[in-house]
């Protein structure tokens, strides 16, 4: 009697052991680049910030809480630690408003202008990356993209990034290689050690010479990065250029962060590079 054997592309056991690890990361780059494609997707205004930022009234309702249970018991350290990372939120919350304001004018101003058409891209996740992909959702017929990555801590993409342009990565950097190949601007909002990861990297990307492409980069939120980000300091040990310091714009206002970024898409266009 005949058998029928699993074929070696239907063997999940294979195909998620160590030695199919080159097929797997394959897949993370043959498959958006289809979908990409089939989707019309070039151009991408990338936007990076802390996943734990939180729409104002939450997180002033979520400071309130933690303020009841501190008043009922402050001796409880655990209740004390749960009080400081709501005080921190509330005042992420008006980064989470602008992200959702600024990917919402450049969604809009993207979709009735001649000329590329920009598609604001973030993780996926919670926080920030959420705050953008809402905002280009308020657009009428506006499109985001979502690069997410699976962790323990974040189930998915957010509900605001547009169906076909979800996506689930295992591999960190085959993620990132996404991110920086269509990307042709980027927004930096506050955020930690993810978001200091993919800034160095696109900078260090930038400096070397490996994008070669003119590309706006925002640090959106100067108290913040003045704080964290001390280029001055490098530049002082000479461990980075004077004219490395040029690369990136700082901004506080939605305003100044539209016109920026809008003048010198529109430049770079017009200069064909």
């Amino acid at each position: 009697m005949s058998k029928q054997p699993e074929k070696a592309y239907k063997n999940l056991h294979f195909l998620n052991s160590p030695p199919a690890r080159h097929i797997r990361i394959l897949c993370e780059y043959e498959e958006p680049r289809q979908r990409f494609k089939a989707q019309g997707i070039h151009d991408t205004i990338v936007m990076f910030g802390s996943a734990r930022a939180k729409p104002e009234p939450d997180a002033r309702a979520d400071l309130e809480a933690a303020q009841a249970a501190f008043d009922a018991d402050p001796n409880d350290p655990g209740i004390r630690r749960v009080l400081s990372r709501a005080r921190g939120a509330l005042r992420m919350a008006k980064y989470y408003d602008d992200t959702r304001e600024l990917a919402r004018r450049l969604t809009e101003w993207s979709l009735y202008r001649d000329g590329k058409t920009y598609v604001v891209c973030t993780g996926g996740g919670p926080g920030i990356m959420e705050a953008a992909n809402r905002g280009a959702a308020d657009v009428r017929n506006g499109r985001s993209v979502g690069l997410g990555i699976s962790l323990p801590f974040e189930p998915g993409v957010n509900e605001w990034v547009t169906d076909e342009l979800a996506f689930e990565f295992h591999y960190f950097f085959t993620r990132k290689y996404w991110f920086l190949y269509l990307m042709k601007a980027l927004i930096v909002f506050p955020g930690g050690f993810g978001t200091m990861d993919e800034i160095f990297e696109t900078l260090t990307l930038i400096q070397t010479g490996k994008i070669k492409k003119k590309m706006p980069i925002i640090l959106y939120g100067t108290e913040y990065w003045d704080s964290v980000f001390n280029l001055k300091a490098m530049v002082d040990y000479g461990t980075i250029s004077e004219e490395d310091v040029d690369l990136i714009h700082r901004t506080d206002s939605v305003d100044e962060a539209f016109t920026y970024l809008t003048t010198a898409l529109s430049e770079v266009e017009a200069s064909g590079a």
